[in-house]
């Protein structure tokens, strides 16, 4: 199959399972969903299971916008150089090959080097559950099925110029591939964005400087940001420059590829994630901007709270929201 062709303007996506259910599809074709973007691990990751489960979502009418492999993502190996580097790097690049053979044009990719940090989950609007972070109560991060503790994650402290020189040398091995194969990049911000957790230092994308530094060094068009409101509003000050003044930069340098929509509270040094319609930010002003830089990629809610109990209601509830930010913007950059 050729790779996709993107219509242009922003797009809604819900985020599903790899083998979803028939009322999954149904669920997505009546929120109007025509983009889903899917996670696997490292065993399904390759040309043949990217194949299948695209051919049973293009049979619901809905596309693969992107397909993420959690085996070479926050990958510690390749963040701090460890003995599996090569290895990682060997196993991504196949990856992105596989993605890029299937027509999967996109991919996320995030550089921590020991994990997602939360807290206990706390309350949010009406009692929802809700991700929380507070740094004076962090001991540990997550991902995968490993856990890195404070105070020494990797048994000792890393520099910030290890963390930019194995970025580097990754990035310049795996963005040849993505062009060849014709698949797009976006690099995730660290969530949360502290400058330092268990001796690892959050110093590339935890801000708008360290961002465009990246983005230079990869000097790639395959290679962006998937650029999560959220975790720029957990950064708040730190992050260098607020939501709509990143996204307008990036954007009109073509360097957005995904949008994760989600609020939270407050900024750093506790937060708790909340809905579209709850946080300290107006998530409306970001989709106007998007719309203003011509934004062609997804957007996805992200980190939904749970609402009554059932994980459908609280999706649906996101997407509508979406959804009408989306038709708003479109009509007032029109107007204006």
């Amino acid at each position: 199959m050729a790779l996709m062709t993107l219509e242009p303007g922003i797009k809604v996506a819900g985020q599903m399972s790899p083998e979803p259910t028939e009322a999954d599809l149904k669920f997505a074709q009546q929120m109007g969903i025509e983009y889903v973007c899917l996670w696997t691990d490292g065993a399904h990751a390759n040309y043949d299971y990217f194949m299948r489960t695209r051919e049973i979502y293009e049979n619901a009418g809905i596309k693969i916008y992107g397909f993420g492999n959690g085996d070479v993502h926050n990958q510690d190996g390749i963040v701090l150089n460890l003995a599996n580097r090569n290895e990682k790097v060997a196993q991504y690049t196949r990856y992105i090959r596989d993605l890029g053979k299937a027509g999967i044009p996109y991919t996320t990719y995030a550089h921590m080097g020991n994990g997602i940090w939360s807290t206990d989950r706390e309350a949010t609007r009406g009692g929802a559950s809700a991700r929380g972070f507070d740094l004076s109560n962090a001991t540990e991060g997550h991902w995968g099925n490993r856990t890195f503790q404070m105070p020494l994650s990797h048994g000792r402290s890393f520099s910030e110029k290890e963390i930019w020189d194995n970025f580097s040398s990754f990035i310049k091995e795996v963005a040849p591939a993505a062009e060849d194969a014709g698949v797009r990049i976006g690099i995730h911000p660290d969530d949360p964005p502290q400058p330092e957790l268990a001796g690892i230092p959050r110093c590339i994308f935890s801000s708008f400087e360290g961002y465009s530094r990246a983005m230079d060094i990869a000097d790639s068009p395959n290679v962006g940001i998937c650029f999560c409101i959220g975790c720029w509003l957990e950064g708040g000050s730190l992050m260098g420059k607020g939501v709509e003044e990143s996204l307008r930069y990036f954007g009109e340098q073509g360097k957005l590829f995904k949008i994760h929509y989600r609020n939270v509270d407050k900024p750093l040094p506790h937060f708790v994630e909340t809905f579209i319609d709850n946080g300290y930010f107006d998530m409306y002003q970001a989709t106007r901007v998007l719309e203003e830089v011509r934004f062609d990629g997804v957007m996805i809610p992200d980190h939904i709270p749970t609402m009554a109990e059932d994980g459908r209601i609280a999706t649906a509830y996101s997407i509508a929201y979406m959804k009408a930010h989306v038709d708003r913007a479109v009509a007032e950059v029109a107007a204006a």
